[in-house]
């Protein structure tokens, strides 16, 4: 499903992570470290073309090999259902990356990698290709990171690398199931996983390692879920480039 509509909106600076202590791709019972790769996936429950590329998204997460997260955008409500985990923070992320990228116009399911470049969602063949290609060349996540918890806080390492780029913090659920009523979709009950629910810019990085501490709070932000911290350098006009590192942390 396209849309061709035109840069009206601003645009949001995400960051990404790898980590210090596990190996590429490993995974914890609560963190992602060391991720191969970024995957964001913008979808739509209005888009009858998106179910299989949240199934794609919900595969590549079971994997545990790459950071994937979900943004669903507004542009599609209008169809006659209005998406129950859509924010206008995902739209402008989406049209913020179209600016970067020097496309025209949006469309779902569209899956951005490593900030660097984009795909059809629902190719899971050429999203583990771009990832593999990205991870074998200076595209690949170069900049270590790792997250861990507390009772109170959560704590976040960010290792030396060449530079500048915003530290953002990004809330997804963890799994939500809806019953689509109306709509391209209407009559489908559908699972979706890591739907993000808020992004935010905590700092900036210039190269040095850094130590930034949130409280446990944040996680209120979320239900079930967890906070991805994006490492990301910004493009010409402030629009999300190159991600340089990420991980994860679920509650």
């Amino acid at each position: 499903m396209k849309k061709q509509l035109f840069f009206t909106l601003g645009a949001i600076g995400i960051a990404l992570t790898t980590t210090l202590s596990l190996t590429s791709g490993s995974q914890a019972s609560d963190e992602l470290q060391n991720p191969i790769g970024v995957v964001e996936l913008f979808t739509s429950q209005g888009c009858s073309s998106c179910p299989p590329a949240d199934k794609t998204l919900s595969k590549l997460i079971e994997e545990g090999q790459v950071l994937a997260l979900s943004y669903h955008v507004d542009y599609w409500n209008y169809l006659g259902w209005v998406d129950t985990l859509a924010t206008k923070e995902s739209t402008d992320r989406q049209y913020a990356y179209a600016k970067t990228l020097q496309r025209r116009g949006v469309y779902t399911p569209q899956v951005i990698v490593n900030g660097r470049d984009h795909l059809v969602g629902s190719n899971y063949n050429g999203i583990k290709a771009k990832v593999s290609t990205f991870e074998q060349t200076e595209r690949g996540l170069a900049v270590p990171l790792s997250i861990s918890a507390s009772d109170d806080e959560i704590s976040i390492s960010i290792g030396e690398g060449q530079g500048k780029a915003s530290i953002v913090a990004v809330y997804f659920d963890n799994e939500n199931t809806i019953d689509i009523k109306r709509g391209e979709n209407r009559g489908r009950k559908i699972t979706y996983h890591h739907s993000v629910r808020d992004i935010e810019t905590i700092g900036m990085w210039y190269g040095d390692a850094q130590e930034i501490k949130l409280p446990m709070a944040v996680m209120e932000k979320v239900k079930d879920g967890g906070a991805a911290i994006l490492l990301q350098s910004m493009a010409n006009g402030g629009t999300p480039g190159a991600i340089l590192g990420a991980a994860s942390y679920k509650g």
